[in-house]
């Protein structure tokens, strides 16, 4: 693939104009600590209702979904999803990968880059640290550590010893301890998808005044539901829908060719939207460089057939799931962030992305609005 080389003059001066980053930060540092385990999302859900009241935007909480709005709700339309992997006590000492226990699986199908690689990672979480809390209040219940795991093949799951937490009763939340490392240009901590959640508020902060939606369990493919379901009991439709989210790459190499990730398609439905257009014709004037990532992996997977490989799927998007259950009358984009350390703590990415991401949200979402007003 052949990708624009980006002007670093003109970078330079975008992360200038990049206002409050700092502020960015500790909202991102605030928000990894609260926990939120995909299934056990609720204490989390309030944590971000509190910061959004508390900015006078309008929220409206159900199950699955928290809805802000600003005073001009259509000026955009945001989505991210705040699940984060972790644990479940299943039993006696006994812990199932949440994402993939049996009540979450109903709308995994296989396609996903999540079902794909978490076989692979299992390795990553041996000593890792973790936290079991109560799922509605959020309350601390202890500190563990994974001593042991292994993949289940009757169940299909990754299961997990934990030392330290034997005492837990079923149905337990258990989350990964995590804090913000900064390194140089490098930021790290299990950034899916909590790192979206912080750059909405900082756009709120910023005089954001239109929509966003908070999703749950997006790790099980669920979180389109919610979504699409307030389109409806609302008999609304767009064609804006912009879904922020992470994007996984193998080596920080790979990562780093571009600054920003987007997608012309999924595995489920082609994205036919002018915000797609929109863009990627910003990135050109800015220098910002971009890829598709349904490109990249249609590229990638020329040489993986050439050598007899395992081909990697497109990916299935909550976006491409609402386009295609939608019949295609919400339509949208995706913005990504590309990252390393897919689903662990030790998820990476540049400060440069981040800046661009904003950079881009602030010019499209709130400067626009503000010339047209």
């Amino acid at each position: 693939m052949k990708f624009r080389k980006l002007s670093i003059e003109k970078s330079s001066k975008l992360i200038e104009e990049i206002e409050n980053y700092t502020s960015f930060l500790d909202t991102l540092k605030q928000l990894i600590r609260v926990p939120s385990v995909i299934g056990y999302e609720h204490s989390f859900f309030l944590y971000l209702k509190r910061e959004l009241d508390e900015l006078g935007i309008r929220t409206e909480y159900y199950d699955g979904l928290l809805v802000a709005q600003g005073n001009e709700p259509t000026d955009g339309m945001l989505s991210a999803h705040i699940d984060r992997h972790g644990l479940v006590c299943t039993g006696p000492n006994e812990f199932q990968f949440a994402a993939y226990q049996s009540k979450n699986r109903i709308d995994l199908k296989g396609n996903s880059v999540s079902e794909q690689t978490y076989q692979a990672i299992a390795s990553r979480f041996l000593n890792q640290q973790v936290q079991a809390y109560e799922p509605w209040s959020g309350s601390y219940l202890g500190i563990g550590e994974i001593s042991d795991v292994y993949m289940n093949e009757q169940i299909n799951n990754l299961m997990f010893k934990v030392k330290g937490l034997e005492h837990l009763l079923p149905g337990t939340p258990v989350a990964f301890v995590d804090k913000l490392e900064v390194n140089d240009e490098l930021i790290s901590a299990q950034l899916d998808n909590v790192i979206s959640a912080a750059i909405i508020i900082y756009l709120y902060q910023n005089g954001y005044q239109g929509t966003a939606f908070f999703t749950a369990q997006e790790e099980a493919g669920r979180s389109w539901r919610f979504v699409y379901d307030w389109f409806k009991k609302n008999e609304m439709t767009t064609s804006e829908l912009l879904v922020l989210d992470t994007s996984p790459y193998n080596t920080r190499q790979e990562a780093e060719v571009q600054d920003i990730v987007l997608r012309n398609r999924d595995a489920n439905a082609r994205f036919k939207s002018p915000l797609l257009k929109l863009l990627k014709n910003f990135c050109h004037k800015n220098n910002i460089a971009f890829s598709c990532k349904d490109s990249y992996i249609q590229e990638t997977n020329k040489s993986l057939s050439k050598e007899n490989l395992p081909l990697l799927s497109l990916g299935s998007t909550e976006l491409g799931r609402i386009v295609k259950e939608s019949k295609g009358s919400i339509q949208g984009s995706t913005l990504q962030l590309p990252t390393t350390g897919y689903h662990t703590v030790e998820e990476t990415t540049t400060v440069k992305s981040i800046k661009s991401v904003l950079y881009i949200l602030k010019n499209i979402l709130i400067k626009e609005n503000e010339n047209k007003n």
